[in-house]
């Protein structure tokens, strides 16, 4: 039988500053494992370390313009792009543009802080 969720979580974000996280689905709001869907409202300024996630990343950005810096250099993703980030690939995503960014991020399987391993 099909499930309603009528309405996100949030979550509280990692980073330099407030960055609001609503999980759609995943293991905060569906109790759901494999995978994670989350809106993300990131301001302008916004920093978070570096990651090596056990998981793969797919985010589309709606708004705005999300930087992901990773081993090999650095891509800025623009309203009406999409980005994938592979598991154990080492990123880190900023918003350091004016408006920050507003994006959909997908997890498989679900995000969760013991599978992001971020850096102190």
């Amino acid at each position: 039988m099909p499930r309603l969720l009528s309405e996100s979580a949030k979550i509280a974000a990692a980073g330099t500053k407030g960055k609001i996280i609503e999980e759609f689905i995943g293991r905060v709001n569906s109790n759901t494992e494999k995978v994670s869907i989350a809106l993300i409202h990131s301001p302008e300024g916004w920093a978070e370390p570096g990651q090596t996630p056990e998981f793969e990343e797919y985010t589309i950005v709606l708004k705005g313009t999300l930087r992901v810096t990773h081993r090999e250099g650095i891509l800025d993703v623009h309203a009406g792009q999409a980005i994938i980030t592979q598991c154990y690939e080492w990123v880190q995503y900023s918003t350091p543009f004016e408006n920050g960014a507003e994006y959909l991020a997908v997890c498989i399987p679900a995000f969760s802080p013991a599978n992001v391993h971020r850096e102190s």
